[in-house]
């Protein structure tokens, strides 16, 4: 079983193959909205993998699935690209990511599905940078897949380039990333660095072993509430979990780090039941760290901006 594709990236002067396009987000309504929060300061996320139905043939997401490109605007970009987005101009392209599938058949089609996927992720990000970003600086934030591509992304524009000067942070969590992953782009373990990028993935406790083993065992990570890498932090650190109510719930999260990744017991908060029998965490990478990440984006951007970066 391979995959078939066509090597032609969406054509990203459409204005309906992006979610968000050069807007702005209101962390009281939870909309994208048209005034600026930081001058100077630009959001390009990509979104995680929405198509993971074992009886579904497909290896990549096509742009006629309506049920698809609403759950990428319902749950993605409202609850993941929203934590980034109360720091600037937001830029959410539609891409034809790969099918779950590709990560665990990688020699018999997943690569290509993977590589077909990051065409357009690509294209939507030059376009970007030839129609909008103007020197502005970046913040490049995604999950899972998102942060596959994302990864790629980097390596091809960032790493040991001059564009990199224009990089805030890079935010990839829900993916392994290797320590000699890059030539030059750092991890960032202080709130306020730039220049670099920041990586966890969130277990259980009692964290299941084959999956940890083979996928994120002595890969990086810092801590999404310290933003270093102490091995824990208090209840009282913890900013803010976004709930799928729309509900904020703060001090309700405790971290450990483990060699990779970040472990967790269930939060605290009125909704507790649900996470307890959550099969694992990965799909809440984000949202359980919400404000988090929104204050942190913001405190890196303070401090990219402040060095005379505009």
């Amino acid at each position: 079983m391979h995959a078939q594709h066509s090597t032609q990236a969406l054509d990203y002067t459409i204005d309906s193959n992006w979610v968000v396009l050069d807007h702005h987000f209101d962390s009281v309504t939870g909309h994208f909205v048209s005034n600026d929060t930081l001058p100077g300061v630009d959001v390009f996320f990509v979104y995680p993998t929405l198509i993971a139905n074992k009886n579904d043939p497909r290896w990549n997401a096509e742009m006629n699935d309506m049920s698809w490109k609403n759950n990428v605007r319902s749950a993605a970009t409202k609850y993941q690209a929203s934590a980034f987005a109360g720091t600037g101009r937001t830029f959410v392209p539609f891409y034809r990511q790969a099918h779950l599938r590709s990560y665990n058949l990688l020699e018999n089609g997943g690569r290509e599905a993977l590589l077909f996927a990051y065409q357009d992720v690509r294209a939507a990000f030059l376009h970007y940078m030839e129609n909008y970003n103007n020197g502005r600086g970046i913040i490049l934030a995604g999950h899972s897949q998102g942060s596959t591509q994302l990864l790629l992304l980097l390596k091809e524009f960032f790493d040991g380039k001059d564009l990199n000067k224009q990089l805030i942070a890079a935010y990839l969590p829900g993916i392994g990333i290797d320590k000699n992953e890059f030539e030059q782009l750092p991890l960032l373990t202080e709130a306020q660095q730039t220049g670099g990028f920041v990586t966890w993935n969130t277990f259980k406790w009692n964290y299941d072993i084959p999956q940890y083993n083979d996928w994120y065992k002595g890969k990086l990570v810092v801590n999404p509430i310290t933003w270093n890498s102490e091995s824990s932090n208090s209840l009282s650190e913890h900013k803010g979990f976004l709930y799928k109510n729309d509900k904020f719930y703060t001090q309700c999260i405790r971290t450990e780090l483990i060699d990779g990744a970040i472990r967790m017991r269930a939060p605290k908060f009125s909704h507790r039941y649900v996470a307890l029998f959550m099969d694992h965490y990965h799909i809440a990478d984000i949202n359980f760290f919400w404000k988090d990440i929104q204050l942190n984006s913001r405190e890196r951007a303070f401090s990219y901006l402040n060095k005379g970066n505009h």
